[in-house]
């Protein structure tokens, strides 16, 4: 029998602008899984959506977001001026986590970030910035890098999910990988490029990030805060 799912959209207020997203809570939620969106992407990615929906089936919630408003995205395709402020998409991420915390439908439950290309640096920018709030960052084929100097600051376990053939973005994450000082892993999925195309990538994509996510976020129900969070450096 097919898992019900509480389906709906919603809006959060980030830093003055109003941004949207798609929350979906299973009957029995063990966590609450946020995704940061790479740039020229939104809630409706289809790769992040496919990756949602099995998050879904392993009992946790998912919130999909736009972390750029419509007139931004319409400036973007001119400017490019937003897709690499991760300072702002880390910012809005972190007004997402204090709307989870306000819901009552998904307060208290343990939060996860899954952050693609842009995005994943955004998401452990976000973690590095507020220890006490995430439990768990996965990236897909994201650029890690450009999180610069928050990368030690980051003490929720941490996965890198890169494809086999996405040969430039393998090497940037092995760099970010040796700046982590949290639980870290780099898995590389053999015969994947950078948008998981290729026929069960994504599928592998998603089996790993829901083992991740369901580890450490089971974990986490009903602690009020990570036992790392005593050890925060200094703000990034």
């Amino acid at each position: 029998m097919a898992m019900r799912m509480n389906q709906r959209d919603v809006v959060i207020a980030a830093g003055g602008r109003l941004l949207e997203g798609g929350l979906t809570v299973p009957e029995q939620p063990i966590g609450i899984v946020l995704f940061a969106h790479g740039s020229g992407s939104s809630r409706f990615s289809p790769r992040n959506n496919a990756v949602a929906r099995v998050l879904n089936q392993s009992n946790l919630a998912t919130l999909l977001m736009d972390l750029l408003t419509a007139e931004e995205e319409m400036a973007e395709r001119f400017t490019r001026h937003l897709r690499f402020n991760i300072e702002l998409l880390s910012g809005r991420l972190g007004s997402a986590i204090e709307w989870i915390g306000r819901e009552p439908e998904v307060a208290g439950l343990p939060v996860g970030l899954f952050g693609s290309s842009t995005g994943a640096a955004a998401a452990l920018v976000c973690a590095a910035q507020l220890p006490r709030d995430v439990f768990a960052v996965v990236s897909r084929g994201g650029r890690p890098d450009l999180a610069g100097d928050a990368l030690p600051l980051v003490r929720a376990p941490t996965l890198l999910i890169v494809g086999g053939d996405d040969t430039g973005v393998i090497g940037l994450n092995e760099e970010a990988l040796a700046e982590l000082t949290c639980r870290k892993e780099l898995s590389i999925i053999p015969g994947a490029t950078h948008l998981f195309e290729e026929p069960g990538t994504l599928d592998e994509v998603a089996r790993q990030a829901a083992r991740w996510f369901s580890t450490h976020l089971r974990a986490a129900m009903g602690r009020e805060a990570p036992e790392w969070a005593g050890e925060q450096g200094p703000a990034v």
